[in-house]
């Protein structure tokens, strides 16, 4: 097939590097150079496609290239994330098929507040929360119990996630949702902090819904593991990993309890109308209650992240993947 790949401008991988050529850790296009050679050896003609603020560059990439499907690693528009479901719905107007999210899932799960609304319609467990607008004084609700987390409303990539995310009083809660009203510049969402294991579950299919095997978030060197967090030092930083012994594996848990959390994401994942593929971060506290925590769609697929990794566990490789992905995406376009 012919396939373009629409990514930030600023994430397009130099052309004719060689993988020893450089450090996997250290550059932020690694996902869109595994993608774009993973494409390359499955035969297929590849094109990629930068973009920043411009429509202009999708269509006359479109044009030029005439694509049998988009491969769609956008994760933004014009410095907005939210804008990420416009471009998607660009792309339906031109009958473009796209491998991803549509844009009415994207609308529902970008936005952690509405999404957790939804989840908790359905009685799917998720921690309270409360919004604090960036513009307008809010006190925090009787009902939320310390410890609390602070978040983004709506960005990704556990922006602004830190050891200081955490706040166990009043006073260290104003301080920190004022950083992400004023520092940041968006919304604060605050939700109370689920003490436990972490883990992650991909989910992939367009009506028929399939789960892979569920992924921990593990904390080796720490006497209280339970109280840890996937923040942006423990996701991107090597030194810290190291020193506390962070790693993600393949979940030990009882047929039991993976039948429960496949159930809790496919329900979460067919709720917030979902298709393609995503990830659902969960947590589970001491006495075995599951909490949705997010659900990712168009997650990191990068071939040594969670979710081509937990791919990999159960034989499926990196190639295999991408080839289940461009097949859901010709299968939504027939029946969009």
């Amino acid at each position: 097939m012919k396939i373009l790949v629409l990514m930030h401008k600023d994430l397009v991988p130099p052309e004719n590097i060689q993988e020893n050529n450089f450090d996997k850790d250290e550059v932020p296009w690694i996902t869109e150079y595994d993608v774009i050679n993973a494409l390359l050896e499955l035969g297929h003609k590849v094109k990629a496609c930068g973009v920043i603020s411009d429509l202009k560059v999708i269509k006359n990439a479109i044009d030029e290239f005439k694509p049998t499907l988009i491969f769609n690693l956008l994760e933004e528009f014009d410095g907005e994330v939210l804008f990420d479901q416009n471009v998607v719905s660009y792309l339906e107007l031109l009958r473009v098929p796209y491998t991803g999210c549509n844009p009415r899932g994207l609308m529902l799960a970008r936005d952690k507040a509405l999404a957790k609304k939804i989840l908790l319609f359905h009685r799917l467990k998720t921690p309270h929360f409360q919004v604090f607008p960036k513009n307008k004084k809010t006190k925090k609700a009787k009902h939320l119990n310390y410890p609390l987390i602070v978040k983004c409303l709506t960005e990704e990539a556990s922006l602004a996630i830190a050891k200081a995310s955490i706040v166990h009083n009043e006073e260290k809660l104003i301080e920190r949702v004022k950083y992400i009203n004023q520092k940041i510049g968006v919304d604060a969402i605050v939700e109370e902090f689920v003490e436990g294991r972490e883990f992650y579950v991909g989910v992939m299919g367009n009506y028929k819904i399939k789960t892979l095997p569920v992924w921990e978030l593990k904390f080796e060197n720490v006497e209280r593991p339970e109280k840890e967090l996937y923040s942006n030092r423990a996701k991107w930083n090597n030194k810290y990993r190291d020193r506390k012994g962070i790693k993600t594996e393949h979940a030990q848990l009882d047929d039991e309890v993976v039948k429960r959390i496949n159930h809790i994401c496919k329900k979460a994942y067919k709720h917030l109308n979902l298709n393609g593929y995503a990830r659902v971060d969960l947590r589970m506290n001491s006495n075995g209650d599951i909490y949705i925590i997010e659900v990712n769609p168009n997650p990191n697929i990068a071939r040594e992240d969670e979710f081509a990794t937990s791919a990999k566990f159960e034989g499926k490789n990196y190639t295999s993947l991408l080839t289940d992905i461009l097949r859901l995406s010709k299968s939504w376009a027939k029946k969009v």
